[in-house]
């Protein structure tokens, strides 16, 4: 056998491995990096893609060929992706309003709190009968319906629970005396149509002429 004829099969060989032009390989790393969700890095390229590929390179041109665009070939970390240009970025939001329902233990609190305020925990206990959690307090704080008050001059100086302005400007109040009723409440999505354990708990201190106002919170 010749020489020549010797080298020919590994001159086949080599060609079946031969890796696809720099502009096909540009594609195939475009098209996996739009398809992911997450970066990819070269080594996962690398495995993705043809023996003999440099993916490194191919990125290198693709970040240029998007310079500019809508979106761009970004590096995160030691991964690449396909995002969104910067100064695009506004296009993508939405603004959405979510509602939360308060709970009916939420509700009852806030209404002692607004009715009563200042107010202590142990004092939110008593006119309801049962603990007032943790978590519950902290949801209303949360929201920024309510806020701590001044400490009583009483021993231990427990601290009180008084609502805020945002409070008060969410349901279109002058002060804490023209508080919302249960209609107010349904309307804004944070109560729902069952009625609340407890009926005429609260306004039991408060002057004739508030009565009916400030009942309905716990009236069906």
């Amino acid at each position: 056998m010749s020489e020549n004829g010797g080298d020919a099969p590994m001159e086949a060989e080599k060609s079946l491995f031969e890796a696809p032009p720099m502009g096909e390989q540009e594609r195939m790393v475009e098209a996996i990096l739009f398809a992911s969700a997450d970066p990819v890095t070269v080594t996962e390229l690398t495995a993705r893609m043809p023996h003999g590929s440099d993916p490194a390179e191919a990125l290198v041109h693709l970040r240029k060929r998007y310079e500019g665009r809508g979106v761009r070939v970004i590096k995160v970390g030691d991964a690449w992706a396909i995002r969104t240009a910067p100064d695009l970025g506004y296009l993508m939001q939405k603004e959405t309003v979510e509602t939360r329902k308060l709970s009916r233990a939420a509700i009852e609190t806030l209404a002692i709190i607004a009715y009563h305020q200042p107010v202590t925990r142990a004092e939110i206990e008593e006119i309801r009968g049962v603990s007032v959690s943790r978590g519950t307090v902290d949801q209303l704080i949360e929201m920024e319906w309510i806020r701590f008050g001044r400490r009583k001059m009483s021993p231990g100086r427990p601290v009180t629970f008084v609502v805020t302005q945002g409070f008060l400007d969410h349901f279109g109040l002058e002060s804490a005396r023209d508080l919302p009723g249960l209609k107010e409440l349904r309307a804004a999505g944070l109560l729902e149509n069952r009625p609340i354990p407890g009926a005429q708990v609260a306004g039991e201190d408060e002057e004739d002429d508030d009565d009916e106002g400030q009942s309905e919170l716990f009236e069906e």
